[in-house]
Parts: C-alpha cells; structure tokens; sequence
C-alpha cells in the first residue's frame, strides 16, 4: 500500500507523537509499503529527506518546541499526484489533521486518526488553561474522530474517553510499538561512568519532554524528598523543554547539585543507556494517552513509579512490574514510592525486572505496526466501492467542498458546545 501521513509534529522535535509516526513508518517499509510523511518544517530539520513533504511552519510557537504548520502549498498535489496513495493517516485533529480530511475526501481515500494526545490538556501554549478553550478542543477532536473511517486508541482509557464523549466511529486499540533489542542492548554502566557514579549508586530516572503538561514541578519535588533522604542517590533526566529551568532552580535550591544530571535531549544508543542506568523510573504526568516512555524503561529490565492516571494505569502493574499511586497522592507519598523501590530484596528487585521486560514484550513494534496494516486492508476494502464511483474530478470537487463544510461545522459546533457548557456553569 501507499500510505500518506499527516502530522503536525514530527523529527527533528522530540516527542511521544513524533517518535510513533517515525517508529510506524519506519516498520510499514520494512513490511514492504510505502509511506510519505507531511509535516511541517523545523529549523534543525535535515535539509535533504526522503519520503518527507516538509510543510512551511511558524517556528518556536508561543515560546515552545513545537512549530505550527501553515497547511497551504502547491507542493502537496503535485507530491500527492505523483506517490498516488492508497489510504491516508492523520495523527492530528487540526490543522494538518484537517488538510488529511480535505485530501481524503477529494481523493476518495478512507481516513484513519491516531489519538495520540490529551489536547484539552495543552491549553497553556495558547490561553493559559482557559476551561472554555479545554471543551473548545475536547469537542474539535471528538468530532474530528466522526469526519474519520477509524479511530486507532493507544490504550483503552483513551477508547472509554472517546466512547464518553460520544464518538461514534469504530476504535481498535493499537499501541505504539517500540523496538525491543534496541533499548535491551543499553549498558547500565556507561553512563554512570561519564556521570561519575558508582554502580551501586541508586539511580531514579526520568525521560520525556520537561514541559508543563508532564506536572514535573510535582515530580522535582517527590525527587528531592528522595535524595534528601536517601544517600548515594541520585536523579538523571533526559529531555529539554520549557519546564527544565524550573526544575533547575528547585534542586538547586535543595542543595542537591552535585547528585541531579539534567542531560538534555539524548536519542539512539545513548537514550538506551540512561534507561540501562537507572533503577526507577519516576513518571508524574497526567496527560498521557499511552506511556510509551514506561515501556521503553521496562524494556531495560526498569520498574517504574506513576500515578494511576490514563496511558500510565494499562502499562503499571502495581506489585508486579512497579507502583501505581493514586491520582492525588502527596510528591511524599511519591518520594516514599520510590524508597520501597530502593530498599526491596535481590529477588524482589529481579522478579520487578522480568515482570517489566516481560510488560514491555507486549508492544513489539513488528506485532503493532502488523495489527496497523490489517486495519488499513479493511478501510481500504471497505471504501473500494466509493472510490471506484468517484472518478470524475467534478465529483471529486463537489465531495471536497462537502468535507470543508463538515469541518467548519464542527468548528461551529465545538464552539457552540463550549460556550453553551460555560453559560450552563455560571448559572
């Protein structure tokens, strides 16, 4: 199949959402399909890709990493006419989620949304968390899931959260695969021995992007009742993003310089070792549609401490490869999560490592991206008839300006449906 993707963010940012496109497209090749990427420019993007349609972006959008896309270019179908796709796949509700929906129906191709992201919990790059904008954007992407053929759900809590929200198209959980012997090959003492650490120097550990969303301000303060207990302990964070100042300024203001290690973005083989090194993973965040960090750590043979929030709740297992704390439990509460980790048995501490590599197992990116291309075989049959009757380009016209009016009606919708609960709860 010719398969087209459309996402608003991709490499050379550092994401959960890039990182799975990049990861799916790199293993519907190696299954022998084509794929081509639309997304939008960076400045550090390579200026020489292959199967890449690079989409003129503002860049460093309200002071974050992201770049916003500004989805108008001639180049697009003249790319789209000569890579002749067979099925598009949207990984976003907006913007670019809504050029996938323009080109679809115009093309008569079925369309298949990933919902990889808790929008109404981005709010802050924009207005400050204004609850109007979060049911604003709740209800955009709830009702750009019914402009779709399919839904794809990273994990079920995600499902449940579509379902409650009324989306009526079919969902199929499918998680994001990672590449298992890529991060089952990191070397647990490289790093710590350019960090200068002992190997039996007790590690807690962090991956992502340090941005707001991810409640980090929560988690540097669980770290530092940690350390501030804990001798010979140490907190190593891979990332960068707008939250790492903050960060800094609170360890330092702890006194715990010389025992924090703030890497910055690492990737490759380098990422597999700082998972290598590390004997908890630590994770707070409580915008997550699946925690595809967590299983890159359990994959390493690393138990994990989370809150029980949606996309971290399906891959904890509390007892068996981690602990799960309530939702609301106290960065105390955290702290001491993270000492049971430290002082558990030999064998207790083995029987964690197989539950998560054997947790992390699961999501093999060969069985996921198989179980993706078995949904995109359905939507393709499914929707032959269709595209078999829309062949003229009059018809292919009238069905574009008929999806451009779907999309501005749910615009209006979304917007109608905002204000509505808002004056609903000022009465």
């Amino acid at each position: 199949m010719n398969i087209v993707m459309f996402t608003n963010t991709f490499t050379p940012h550092v994401g959960g959402v890039a990182h799975s496109v990049a990861s799916l497209s790199e293993m519907l090749r190696e299954l022998g399909h084509a794929v081509l990427i639309v997304a939008p420019d960076y400045a550090e993007a390579a200026r020489s890709e292959s199967d890449i349609l690079r989409i003129p972006a503002i860049q460093n959008f309200n002071g974050s990493d992201f770049s916003v896309p500004i989805p108008f270019t001639r180049s697009l179908e003249k790319t789209l006419n000569a890579f002749e796709p067979d099925i598009v796949h949207s990984h976003h509700p907006f913007l670019l989620g809504d050029t996938a929906l323009r080109i679809a129906a115009s093309r008569a191709l079925p369309t298949i949304f990933t919902y990889h992201t808790r929008y109404e919990l981005y709010g802050h790059y924009v207005a400050q968390d204004a609850p109007v904008l979060q049911r604003l954007v709740l209800s955009l992407a709830a009702g750009y899931c019914d402009l779709c053929e399919h839904i794809i759900a990273p994990t079920r809590s995600i499902a449940d959260l579509l379902r409650h929200h009324d989306v009526t198209k079919p969902i199929t959980i499918i998680p994001t695969g990672i590449d298992l012997a890529r991060f089952a090959e990191g070397d647990r003492l490289r790093l710590r021995s350019r960090l200068g650490l002992a190997e039996t120097d007790f590690i807690v550990g962090h991956v992502g992007r340090l941005a707001p969303e991810k409640n980090l301000t929560y988690l540097t303060e669980a770290v530092c009742l940690f350390l501030s207990q804990n001798e010979r302990a140490h907190f190593v964070a891979a990332g960068d993003g707008a939250s790492a100042s903050e960060m800094r300024r609170m360890l330092d203001e702890a006194g715990l310089q010389g025992r924090c290690h703030l890497l910055g973005v690492v990737e490759g083989a380098e990422l597999a070792d700082v998972y290598a090194a590390m004997d908890v993973f630590a994770f707070s965040s409580r915008s997550e549609t699946q925690g595809l960090v967590l299983v890159e750590a359990m994959a390493t043979g690393v138990p994990v401490v989370g809150l029980n929030e949606p996309g971290v709740r399906e891959v904890v297992r509390n007892g068996k490869n981690g602990y799960l704390l309530s939702a609301d439990a106290s960065p105390g509460q955290f702290s001491k999560a993270l000492a049971r980790v430290r002082a558990i048995t030999a064998p207790g501490r083995a029987a964690l490592q197989e539950e998560a590599k054997q947790t992390a197992a699961s999501y093999s990116r060969s069985s996921t991206a198989q179980q993706t291309v078995d949904l995109y075989s359905q939507a393709v049959a499914s929707h032959a008839g269709a595209r078999a009757t829309r062949t003229r380009s009059f018809e292919a016209t009238l069905e574009g300006l008929k999806q451009e009016w779907r999309i501005l009606a749910n615009l209006a919708n979304a917007v109608k449906d905002a204000v509505a609960t808002r004056s609903d709860s000022e009465k």
